[in-house]
């Protein structure tokens, strides 16, 4: 690992990173990436496996219409991802449970199909269709929501995958390009000198031309190297999941009248979520499930889905999650020649197989396929 010098280090073994070490290796660059844990083990790996493709609903209603237009960019974003999505598994030659069968935002009030349909004209100016349904076609698509709810929003393109299978899928095929990837390989310093970044771990000292930073609610932890700190703020959330049940849910459910996501997993679980904030211990920094958030995220999915009454909640964990304040991610160049940086706050799962190619881009001074200028890191 040490004594010789990388084109690229990438710094951080997430679905990000593990996507950018692939693309930079079919590039034709000499890649070592290193990991302070195991790869997939903070937020790409521990959230509920949705592919978004929609202004999330709670976004748009407590930030606004001005708002939502000025997310058009990081929801087209989302939408060349998850085109990558659909040939991923082919590509990668792993079955990544990817299902895009579309997204259903649930109303239960016709007040809430007013704010819906104020949503999904601005969608549709950035291409993402849409249909609205009416109670009779919600029942038809989805006959597990309850009677009382009035209609909804289906957005064509949304979906899931298996979160536990996309970066360490990357990371088979990035070693199989020639990457090199290291686990366990905290990166305790990061300077730059005449050219050349050295990476100090406690196992030596690593040099590379140029570094790439996926580390996601760490980020700050290098930013001395650029002089402030990036506007990420932690988020975290938590995830249930159900005994395996027979298909009944094909589509990734939300409902505009309170904080809800499920999908049904290939093996039949239900997993349920919304973003309920987990907490965060502030001592260890490390989550845990909050019991109450638990409790009223089951209550919710409940109302949406009655029949729930009688099954099992087997497994919750909780999961690291980031925020920007406009929802936006950070992607650029910062610091001192060919350091990199890139996040996508809340879904960085979905974005993930384009952020690793535009990443990739960067570092190697190619023109991004992505205008960044809405993302620049000093937009604050």
């Amino acid at each position: 690992m040490a004594g010789r010098t990388w084109d690229v280090l990438v710094i951080g073994g997430g679905v990000t990173g593990c996507a950018t070490a692939w693309h930079l290796a079919g590039y034709g660059a000499e890649v070592l990436l290193l990991e302070q844990f195991d790869l997939n083990t903070q937020a790409s790996g521990r959230n509920a496996g949705s592919l978004h493709g929609q202004i999330q609903h709670s976004s748009f209603l407590e930030f606004g219409e001005e708002w939502a237009r000025g997310f058009l960019p990081a929801l087209r974003f989302l939408a060349d991802s998850l085109e990558m999505w659909r040939d991923l598994s082919d590509v990668l030659d792993t079955d990544l449970e990817v299902s895009l069968n579309g997204g259903l935002l649930i109303a239960e009030t016709s007040e809430q199909m007013g704010d819906i349909e104020r949503k999904v004209a601005i969608e549709r100016s950035a291409g993402v269709e849409s249909d609205l349904l009416g109670p009779a076609d919600l029942q038809r698509i989805a006959p597990y929501v309850s009677e009382s709810m009035v209609g909804a929003q289906l957005t064509r393109v949304e979906g899931k995958v298996n979160s536990m299978l996309a970066a360490p899928a990357f990371a088979r095929a990035a070693v199989s390009r020639g990457a090199v990837i290291r686990t366990g390989a905290e990166v305790i310093g990061l300077e730059w000198h005449d050219g050349t970044f050295t990476a100090s771990t406690p196992v030596g000292q690593v040099s590379a031309g140029r570094v790439v930073l996926v580390t996601g609610n760490d980020l700050n932890r290098f930013a001395s190297m650029w002089g402030g700190d990036l506007a990420i703020s932690d988020d975290p959330a938590q995830v249930g999941a159900t005994e395996p049940l027979a298909p009944m849910v094909h589509h990734l459910v939300y409902f505009a009248g309170g904080q809800l996501t499920f999908k049904q997993a290939k093996a039949g679980t239900l997993l349920i979520g919304g973003g309920w904030s987990s907490d965060l211990d502030p001592v260890t920094g490390h989550n845990r499930v909050n019991p109450r958030n638990l409790v009223a995220n089951m209550k919710v999915a409940l109302r949406v889905v009655p029949s729930l009454a009688g099954v099992r909640l087997i497994r919750t964990w909780p999961g690291r999650g980031l925020a920007t304040p406009d929802l936006s991610p950070i992607i650029g160049k910062v610091g001192p020649p060919g350091l990199v940086v890139g996040v996508y706050p809340h879904m960085g799962l979905t974005a993930g197989p384009l952020m690793g190619r535009v990443l990739a881009q960067l570092a190697l001074d190619r023109t991004p396929e992505v205008d960044l200028t809405p993302f620049a890191p000093d937009r604050f």
